[in-house]
């Protein structure tokens, strides 16, 4: 005991209560058949033996309470609505635009657009804390979604022209047209930001719930791995909801495969951010996955290589252009949600780090 007492002691010396010292054991790799070793049923009993014989300057004070669920905020709440309302006005302008104006109104609205999702995750439960991550983390898990935002309203129209032998223009904002635009799918992620920042509220107060009131690593886990699940067929039964709605209202074909399979990518990636567990490199593999169905189909034309096609236009011939990023995000997405319930059962995610939003 003594020996672990020493090889903790930082730990033990800044924790506030047992709770932070039993997820940072098990961050540490002690689980409970560990903690039988010291004679204790699981780690959170050992957790509590060492807060209790390690010193610390904050012993004068009284214990603070167990690890407080976030509170509902209004101004978090309003900012996860703000991307869908941008997102309304901008197809709106877009749609009673024409020419010129229309390419001026789509430019001023994605600025526009990435500016509200920037402000509606600054905070919140979709809120990376700070100090967390490198900045060129960040800025490359930024990037690379921004390419698959991108690919979602203007790749299946240059995939299917680069099949039919074009482009033969650039997009004019239109469905229709010689490199057609898909709003519907992008406008439904947009709007599903606020059911985004729900799910992750209810299962970050949820596994917090789970937290105080589990008394080892197995139970904690076993009860906050149905919570995970749950939470994440709330988000794509909304978001499902949403794509119908707005393929009706915009007469546009929905995307179901790509846009659920997207947003499912979107979702587990902020989760798995948010608990410190960065996910760039998977994104930028779902990005360049993108990218090379493309750049295959381009690189067919070459003498010769025509073969380097064949699978592209295979898949695209028998499911559609859609079915390119269905595949490539329904492949990421499994991954996530399999790292997903690894990571974000674990006691160690969910340990304090400061007031709760």
């Amino acid at each position: 005991m003594k020996a672990l007492m020493h090889r903790h002691r930082a730990l033990c010396e800044q924790a506030v209560d047992p709770l932070e010292i039993a997820a940072g054991l098990e961050a540490h790799g002690v689980t409970d058949r560990t903690a039988a070793r010291f004679r204790h049923r699981d780690v959170f009993s050992l957790a509590e033996e060492l807060y209790a014989r390690v010193p610390r300057d904050g012993d004068r004070r009284p214990c603070p309470e167990p690890a407080p669920a976030p509170r509902v905020r209004a101004d978090w709440a309003l900012r996860t609505l703000l991307p869908g309302a941008v997102g309304v006005a901008v197809v709106t302008g877009v749609r009673l635009t024409e020419g010129r104006p229309r390419l001026l109104t789509a430019a001023a609205g994605l600025l526009a657009l990435a500016l509200a999702a920037g402000l509606a995750l600054r905070r919140g439960p979709l809120a990376v804390p700070a100090r967390t991550l490198a900045r060129h983390t960040l800025t490359g898990t930024r990037a690379w979604t921004c390419w698959l935002l991108a690919y979602a309203l203007l790749g299946n129209g240059l995939l299917r022209a680069v099949l039919d032998g074009g482009p033969d223009g650039l997009p004019t904002g239109a469905a229709h047209g010689p490199w057609p635009v898909t709003t519907a799918p992008v406008l439904a992620l947009t709007l599903a930001c606020a059911p985004a920042g729900w799910s992750a509220h209810l299962f970050t107060a949820g596994a917090r719930r789970r937290l105080t009131g589990s008394r080892g690593l197995e139970e904690f886990a076993g009860a906050v791995q149905p919570l995970l699940l749950g939470t994440f067929a709330l988000y794509l039964g909304v978001l499902t909801a949403l794509l119908a709605l707005c393929g009706a209202a915009l007469g546009e074909p929905a995307g179901y495969p790509e846009a659920l399979t997207l947003g499912a990518v979107l979702l587990l990636a902020r989760l798995l951010t948010v608990h410190n567990v960065p996910q760039g490199p998977t994104l930028a593999l779902a990005a360049a996955g993108e990218a090379a169905a493309v750049g295959l189909v381009l690189a067919g034309r070459l003498p010769g290589c025509a073969f380097l096609a064949a699978p592209v236009d295979a898949l695209a011939g028998a499911w559609g252009a859609g079915s390119v990023p269905a595949l490539v995000c329904g492949a990421a997405a499994l991954a996530l949600l399999i790292q997903a319930t690894r990571t974000l059962t674990r006691a160690s995610a969910h340990a304090p780090t400061g007031d709760p939003e």
